[in-house]
């Protein structure tokens, strides 16, 4: 039999439908099945866990369509222990049934970084350093020294550390500054309409201290600004190195700090006049 004859004939058609059927429904099965297990078409909204912790979320019902998985731990003074910071997927994503959600949680202990060399360094250079290492300007204190506006010891709750020790993140470190051979006098700051943070970082390039803080509304890092300071700035408002400037504050919800500075400066150079 030719091979014409043979591709002709009727029981080689009739397996040949057979295996094309069977192919056909195979594939279809294959899909389906694919569909079914990786849940095709189907998406879930990934709800917002954070403030949550973790073992809260297994007693929630809605939840079960995900996998929680802690990867992660920083440490934030300002946000509860052991509660989820951040979460990825991110809130409101849409993804598949039991899609994992990897979780970052609050420590309970602060990180520990090594304390670096600040002697010898101006202020300006140790504010950045300190802050590149997550540590915080606390006590300034001024003594008459050649090494004018440089550190001369650095202390940590009134001891001095040494470069290298381990200590924790956040933590204040108190610096001894050379004040210089004579009694120079810098400017008062202006400081109204400023964030508590903001007025903080101004006074310590200052070579300032912080004294006094009222919060004469509510202690809102968000929304309060210095509303009053002492000694207020001026032309000829001028105070010694390391001295303590007081400062108030009040809600800018409730203050409006942009007619106040304008008032303020009005009244300034009516004084000079």
């Amino acid at each position: 039999m030719s091979l014409k004859e043979f591709l002709k004939n009727r029981a080689f058609l009739k397996q040949l439908l057979i295996a094309v059927c069977l192919t056909i429904v195979i594939v279809f099965l294959i899909i389906q099945s694919l569909n079914l297990y990786t849940h095709h078409g189907q998406s879930v909204t990934v709800p917002d866990v954070r403030g949550n912790k973790p073992e809260e979320l297994v007693e929630q019902k809605d939840y079960n369509d995900f996998e929680f998985i802690v990867v992660d731990s920083v440490y934030d003074a300002k946000k509860e222990k052991g509660s989820i910071i951040s979460q990825d997927p991110f809130p409101n994503a849409k993804v598949k049934r039991n899609r994992k959600v990897y979780l970052t949680v609050v420590s309970s202990t602060p990180e520990r970084v090594k304390m670096p060399n600040c002697i010898d360094l101006t202020m300006r250079q140790t504010l950045s350093l300190l802050e590149t290492y997550g540590l915080q300007v606390g006590s300034l204190e001024f003594i008459p020294d050649i090494a004018k506006n440089a550190v001369i010891k650095q202390k940590y709750k009134g001891i001095e550390i040494e470069p290298g020790k381990p200590i924790q993140k956040g933590s204040k470190i108190d610096l001894v500054v050379g004040q210089g051979m004579g009694s120079d006098k810098i400017p008062v700051p202006f400081l109204l309409g400023k964030k508590q943070s903001e007025a903080i970082k101004i006074l310590r390039a200052s070579a300032l201290n912080v004294g006094s803080e009222v919060f004469e509304d509510a202690k809102d890092t968000v929304h309060v600004r210095v509303y009053k300071q002492k000694p207020a700035n001026g032309p000829n408002q001028y105070v010694r190195m390391g001295q303590t400037i007081d400062l108030w504050y009040r809600s800018d919800k409730k203050v409006d700090f942009d007619e106040l500075i304008r008032n303020y400066k009005f009244d300034s150079t009516a004084n000079n006049n």
